[in-house]
């Protein structure tokens, strides 16, 4: 199992943070950094900054939102950074999500499968520098009624083939990430409940297989399962609890609507539905505070790694040992210093847990 880091945003103060943690991670052999966007920082302008400054570090968007571009935006951008880095980038995708899709980009979610399925054939397309011709449900090129005319990338991106990762969290999405993508990324992420999200993407995989004629062997060999997961290093579990409830709240509390939040279901598909309903109820009412204190330790610990150095290598080879291939880190702590130390523990941990794997320079 290789190690990533997650970063945070850019702004709000952490922009030379990112640039610290990311080098003292490469330093440490991690393989990746994945940084995300939502409605804030954009994920190309800083991995364009932190290509510029590391060397051997896989550089991750995670993720490009799909409402935000069209596809051959996305190829332009994916060349671009990967030219830039001399093949280091990795180009995740995701849908967003109601709020933002329709809030923020004025994009309506709907079909979401389907649109993204059209979205990663015409970003392939592009980045194989064929001439960009699709007639799909939610995506038309070149227009038929107009004088546009098909097109085609007018660089050489170092790989054509370069990695497309899918977020995913239903059922449905996790099995299109097995079939059309090459990796995936995961959040609140249980090793003890993770069985069934692995043999969507498996059921995924298979049907990729057999589309392509592959012959019999292991469908997961080569795709990469990354998954985020915060980390606490301290000697108070309760301590630790406390310091990723925030974060937990806002997800399955305020990461959607009532009806329609993917990390609620997610964990009541955990078992967790009690602390779900109290936590989306407690948030949504405008009190977020509460909504943190309702996290039950068990939540926080089934998805975070919370503890002293010890307890954390005891607990991070179920990683491996439920399939995870990258872990990606999030550091929680309260200073740079105590971030970056977060990261060593974590690498220290994984050497320890004979679950380590080799630096791979580039990542997958």
């Amino acid at each position: 199992m290789d190690l990533a880091i997650t970063c945070g945003y850019a702004g709000m103060g952490l922009g030379t943070d990112t640039l610290e943690l990311v080098q003292v991670a490469e330093g440490l052999g991690y393989t990746q950094a994945w940084v995300a966007e939502a409605y804030g920082s954009d994920a190309p302008t800083v991995l364009a900054w932190l290509a510029a400054q590391t060397s051997s570090i896989g550089l991750g968007a995670g993720v490009m939102q799909i409402p935000a571009r069209t596809p051959p935006m996305t190829a332009m951008t994916a060349a671009t950074l990967d030219t830039l880095s001399q093949g280091r980038f990795h180009l995740g995708l995701g849908v967003s999500g109601p709020q933002v899709s329709e809030g923020w980009h004025g994009v309506r979610f709907t079909s979401p499968l389907q649109r993204t399925r059209e979205y990663v054939d015409v970003v392939r397309m592009a980045l194989r520098r064929e001439q960009v011709t699709y007639a799909g449900e939610h995506v038309t090129l070149p227009l038929p009624d107009g004088p546009g005319k098909a097109l085609r990338l007018t660089i050489r991106p170092p790989r054509p083939d370069l990695p497309i990762y899918l977020a995913a969290v239903g059922p449905r999405n996790l099995r299109l990430a097995g079939e059309v993508a090459d990796g995936w990324l995961g959040i609140f992420f249980s090793p003890e409940h993770s069985a069934d999200m692995l043999d969507a993407v498996r059921a995924g995989r298979e049907v990729r297989a057999a589309s392509e004629g592959a012959p019999p062997g292991d469908v997961m060999a080569g795709f990469d399962v990354v998954v985020t997961v915060p980390v606490v290093v301290t000697d108070d579990l309760e301590a630790g609890r406390a310091a990723v409830a925030d974060y937990t709240a806002l997800y399955i509390g305020g990461m959607g609507s009532r009806t329609q939040n993917f990390y609620n279901a997610l964990a009541r598909r955990m078992g967790f539905d009690d602390a779900a309903d109290e936590i989306q109820a407690l948030y949504l009412a405008g009190r977020p505070r509460d909504a943190a204190a309702a996290v039950p330790f068990e939540l926080a610990d089934a998805t975070a790694l919370i503890g002293p150095r010890e307890r954390i290598a005891e607990r991070i080879g179920r990683y491996a040992d439920a399939g995870v291939s990258t872990l990606s880190v999030a550091p929680f702590a309260a200073s740079t210093a105590e971030r970056a130390e977060v990261l060593r523990t974590v690498a220290s941990a994984l050497g320890a847990s004979s679950h380590g794997g080799g630096t791979s320079g580039n990542g997958r």
